[in-house]
């Protein structure tokens, strides 16, 4: 889409500005159609914030699969939900009143993060499993789908009678309604709307300027998906992790983030459906499941860190938080110097 490198890094600016805007406005609204749909920040955040958020994610997977780019789909994907995690971690330096994770708590992030580790296993497990297709889709594919859907169940059933309940303490910040301006709920609905719109629009030119400057810049389609694009596609995702947590909206914080990376896994069966060549699970480099793997990892770190509870950690941030920062760099590293 841009031809020369002056043009990527002015349009990837631009867009990044847009989505630092939309995103901060995005996480506003949402949190005040949490309390006036009466689904709360969490089952929100899984829902509808998660599913915009990831609308670059999907732009640029399907995109890739479509153009039989296998190696740069999957990699984009995978590479996307790890730099997710990491946002968490990002997130929980940002608020200093205490480890997120502890701050955040609630049995649905626990469903959502056992469910995530569950989705991401179902691709890895299709590499293994002969490279067979019924109208060009391996059927692992409906699999994930099936399990995305039952998740939702499991979450809406969580959330409408927990069996679970977190201790509350004083730094504990509880998913009950607030208290927000008087504005009529078609305008807020008009406004969360144009906001995922622009989030949207913006973030497909995020990811064309950025595949722009890698291509110029003649980076590998394994450093591109994983790393370049994985980053620029999940801007709204920090953007809005980080707005949420300033307006003091933690659990939707938590779950826009696990939320954003299961609903990925249907970018992950969708980018299957558009490759035309049989299995994508198949035709694309081990090394593009390393991010998998990874993710699995973190999500595990994570959900420890969820039961743990840790009130304090280094730097007033939780071990978990440490822990997946420091995956993440030697991943990357490891990736890197492989190719």
């Amino acid at each position: 889409m841009f031809s020369s490198l002056l043009p990527s890094i002015i349009a990837f600016s631009i867009a990044a500005l847009m989505i630092v805007i939309a995103g901060s406005r995005l996480a506003r609204w949402a949190d005040m159609l949490a309390d006036r749909t009466g689904l709360g920040e969490a089952l929100f955040g899984v829902l509808l914030l998660a599913g915009i958020t990831s609308l670059p994610d999907f732009a640029a997977t399907l995109s890739a699969a479509i153009d039989a780019r296998p190696d740069l789909a999957m990699s984009n994907i995978m590479g996307s939900m790890a730099v997710n995690l990491v946002f968490l971690g990002v997130a929980d330096i940002v608020y200093r009143k205490a480890n997120l994770e502890h701050a955040a708590a609630s049995p649905v992030n626990l469903i959502l993060a056992a469910l995530l580790i569950v989705l991401l296993t179902l691709p890895l497990l299709a590499i293994f499993t002969p490279a067979v297709s019924q109208w060009r889709v391996h059927p692992v594919t409906p699999v994930i789908v099936v399990a995305y859907l039952f998740g939702l169940y499991l979450i809406h059933r969580t959330r409408a009678k927990p069996m679970w309940f977190p201790r509350l303490t004083r730094q504990t910040v509880a998913d009950e309604p607030g208290h927000h301006s008087d504005d009529p709920s078609a305008m807020v609905w008009f406004g969360f709307i144009a906001m995922a719109v622009v989030t949207g629009v913006a973030g497909w030119i995020l990811m064309e300027a950025a595949k722009g400057i890698a291509d110029h810049a003649g980076l590998s389609e394994t450093v591109v998906g994983g790393l370049f694009t994985a980053l620029a596609t999940s801007t709204p995702e920090l953007v809005t992790t980080i707005a949420a947590i300033r307006i003091g909206a933690l659990t939707l914080a938590v779950s826009n983030i696990f939320g954003t990376n299961c609903f990925n896994m249907l970018v992950v069966a969708s980018a299957d459906v558009g490759y035309a060549h049989g299995s994508i699970y198949h035709d694309m480099a081990p090394v593009q499941m390393t991010w998998g793997l990874v993710s699995i990892l973190m999500t595990a770190i994570l959900l420890l860190g969820l039961v743990r509870r840790e009130t304090y950690g280094i730097g007033r941030i939780g071990f978990e938080s440490a822990l997946i920062l420091g995956v993440y760099v030697i991943a990357l590293s490891v990736v890197v110097l492989g190719t």
